[in-house]
């Protein structure tokens, strides 16, 4: 392998001149150039390992977590976000987040989490 060319002083004259303080700023400047588009990236893609992940945080056991997370993912909802989903029905339904989890789980509700993510019109 050949030994790189040590160039530093010509690609640094930009920064040479700066202080503490615009240094600083530019150091920030390129760290959100980075780390923008992985926060974008995180918006807007999930995966069913991080939406059991987030259902185990609000209190789900591993095996809830996964059916409901399962189920949501069969509606094509994961997107939307498995504790959101949960959330937004017990808020919907004035009960606790593990009794609309475990609602869910046996077959309740999916109708509302339909109207609320996916705008049906619940016609009854």
């Amino acid at each position: 392998m050949k030994p790189r060319k040590d160039d530093f002083l010509e690609r640094s004259k930009h920064l040479q001149k700066m202080t503490d303080d615009e240094l600083n700023q530019y150091f920030w400047h390129l760290v959100e150039k980075v780390v923008d588009p992985l926060i974008e990236l995180a918006k807007n893609h999930t995966s069913p390992s991080v939406e059991r992940s987030v259902l185990l945080r609000m209190g789900f056991n591993s095996i809830e977590a996964s059916k409901l997370v399962d189920m949501i993912f069969q509606r094509g909802l994961l997107g939307k976000g498995a504790g959101h989903i949960v959330w937004k029905i017990a808020r919907e339904k004035n009960m606790d987040i593990i009794e609309a989890g475990r609602a869910l789980i046996e077959g309740k509700y999916w109708e509302d989490v339909d109207r609320l993510f996916k705008g049906v019109k619940n016609d009854a």
